[in-house]
């Protein structure tokens, strides 16, 4: 895993800790104010989690299809890396020029 994806990873770890230790400290709270916003948190904090983990799963998912990809067709991923290295270079050197 990056160090962006664990850095990433945990501040929502921590963003749902803090959550739940709110909807924790607030629940000798009376009022019904504060059991809509903790029930409206309770949910975001479910809605969250489904997206997070939905989301995780299909950075999954396609990252094995890439790597199926690239170890059919490895000629293949060579020369299409070749041929972007190649635009990118002739892009830079037209820069260069101006």
């Amino acid at each position: 895993m990056s160090r962006h994806r664990k850095t990433d990873a945990a501040g929502v770890d921590t963003l749902a800790k803090d959550a739940r230790a709110l909807l924790h400290a607030t629940s000798d709270v009376a009022g019904e104010k504060v059991a809509e916003a903790r029930e409206r948190l309770s949910t975001a904090l479910e809605r969250g989690r489904e997206i997070y983990d939905r989301a995780r799963e299909r950075a999954i998912e396609s990252a094995r299809t890439g790597d199926q990809f690239v170890r059919r067709n490895p000629y293949a991923v060579a020369g299409i890396a070749l041929g972007i290295g190649a635009v990118i270079g002739i892009l830079l050197c037209r820069r260069k020029g101006d």
